[in-house]
């Protein structure tokens, strides 16, 4: 148990460069890993349990001590995000398919890394985790509503399926999780520290899949999406910052909006993509894995090294 401790605290700490990898391993050997891509809803129903079992009624209790700053969060997350890929989308001239990709990444809720990277950051923890529970949990309702808003016309929607598909993989792995934490908090805590090594892995093997399977597509187009994630993502944590200092938030809550809304579940969205659209489509969401970890990382070492004041109490975050 203590070895596996270590190995989980190493692939968490690394968690960027897993994921880069898993883009390697899914171009090197797209047939091996392609054969992975019916598993995607499967391997995130794994990760969102166990973002459950990290959950616990003191994450709620923020939402009750500052509701201001959680809702301001959570719309500027949904309002941002899915508005930046449908403009970025198609001011790059993307095929509707990407488009459509890039509105999938935006309109799913907060990412699962989003906690750690907002805790490296020097940021407001509790507000972090009371944002992605929140997002999370309105994913069912307003992620469909909002694919169909945006990229109805591009190609056919069916929001009930996706309605479906949502509640399946994200909510009631979630509300499982929490469950059993609150029912076994014993056996939970024992396992917790092991968290990490499950979701790095299912998110790597995620990448993997979905890359694997766009081989031709990532070859031939994959600079040009990687332009519009990259684009997507960097407007997104800037205007996140911006909205959160125009609301009147103090830095360390700034810094949790802006990670909330430019890091979002990819995982989600590749896995949306997948079962409902084409394998092209969820090219954006594996690509968004890699890049929103590598530059989520990189902006936390720069305010790592720069003082904020944190009302709420800051403590080490146990999501992956």
């Amino acid at each position: 148990m203590r070895a596996l401790t270590r190995v989980a605290d190493l692939v968490g700490r690394w968690f960027a460069l897993f994921v880069v990898l898993g883009l390697v391993v899914g171009l090197a050997a797209p047939d091996t890993t392609a054969s992975a891509a019916p598993r995607v809803p499967l391997l995130l129903g794994v990760i969102m349990f166990g973002m459950g079992l990290t959950l616990s009624a003191q994450d709620f209790a923020v939402v009750l001590r500052r509701p201001a700053a959680v809702l301001t969060g959570v719309a500027a997350q949904y309002a941002v995000m899915p508005l930046l890929g449908w403009g970025v989308g198609h001011a790059l001239g993307l095929s509707p398919e990407l488009v459509l990709g890039m509105v999938l990444v935006g309109a799913s809720p907060g990412g699962t890394a989003s906690n750690v990277i907002v805790y490296l950051a020097r940021g407001n923890v509790a507000l972090s985790v009371a944002m992605t529970t929140i997002s999370t949990l309105l994913a069912p309702l307003l992620t469909p509503l909002l694919i169909l808003w945006l990229a109805g016309s591009l190609l056919p929607v069916d929001p009930g399926a996706l309605f479906t598909s949502i509640v399946q993989v994200v909510l009631l792995p979630v509300v499982g999780g929490a469950l059993v934490r609150a029912l076994l908090p014993g056996p939970v805590r024992a396992v917790l520290p092991l968290l990490p090594l499950v979701s790095v892995l299912g998110i790597v093997v995620v990448v993997a899949a979905v890359v694997g399977a766009n081989a031709d597509a990532v070859r031939s187009t994959g600079l040009l999406v990687l332009l519009a994630v990259v684009l997507h993502n960097g407007l997104g944590l800037a205007l996140g910052h911006a909205i959160g200092r125009f609301t009147g938030l103090d830095e360390s809550a700034r810094r949790a909006v802006s990670i909330e809304v430019g890091m979002q579940n990819s995982g989600l969205a590749a896995s949306l993509a997948t079962v409902h659209f084409t394998p092209v489509s969820a090219l954006p969401a594996a690509l968004f894995s890699v890049w929103h970890n590598l530059s989520g990382s990189a902006l936390a070492s720069v305010w790592s090294r720069r003082t904020a004041t944190d009302p709420e109490p800051a403590g080490a975050p146990t999501t992956s």
